[in-house]
């Protein structure tokens, strides 16, 4: 009965090896992975805290620098630089994009990421984040050099030789 129990606890370390390497090898070549809660339509406000603020009106153009802080919902995006882009023509004034440099993290629920950049498409729910990306979650970790999450489809893809770190169930 021992043996038994034994051979059984093999077979499980060793699916969760082929279930990890066949996963490995998935990510190797660009990974589709779920990122972050929020539904369409639901982040509608965009709030933001930094240490300064410089507006020029003639390129009608805003800059948050220092420990920005930008929240929209549930989703908190972080960065020492954020630029907010506004809407031309039709609908001027309207925030449509935050532009994000150094040191940026963004976080959707239990999910975060970091990046030397992002790009965050309001009206769209798109993010692109690239550069020495690092995505987190729960245990598992990814990096590759571009992340594209489509916040509205809660789902993300990390490209540019992408590697993992994960944890099985196994004892």
């Amino acid at each position: 009965m021992r043996w038994r129990m034994k051979v059984d606890k093999m077979k499980i370390s060793v699916l969760s090896l082929v279930f990890s390497l066949f996963a490995a090898m998935a990510f190797a070549q660009g990974a589709q992975v779920p990122f972050g809660t929020l539904g369409a339509g639901q982040a509608q406000q965009v709030e933001i805290a930094a240490d300064t603020l410089s507006i020029d009106q003639a390129t009608k153009t805003a800059v948050f620098s220092g420990n920005v802080v930008a929240g929209m919902g549930e989703l908190r995006l972080s960065a020492d630089r954020v630029e907010v882009v506004y809407a031309q023509g039709e609908g001027a004034g309207a925030v449509t994009a935050l532009r994000a440099s150094g040191n940026v993290i963004f976080v959707s629920g239990t999910d975060s990421a970091e990046a030397d950049s992002a790009v965050y498409e309001l009206v769209e729910g798109n993010v692109l984040m690239e550069g020495n990306v690092i995505l987190t979650q729960g245990q598992n970790a990814l990096s590759g050099q571009r992340l594209r999450i489509d916040i509205n489809a809660g789902t993300a893809r990390m490209e540019g030789r992408v590697q993992t770190i994960f944890q099985t169930q196994g004892n």
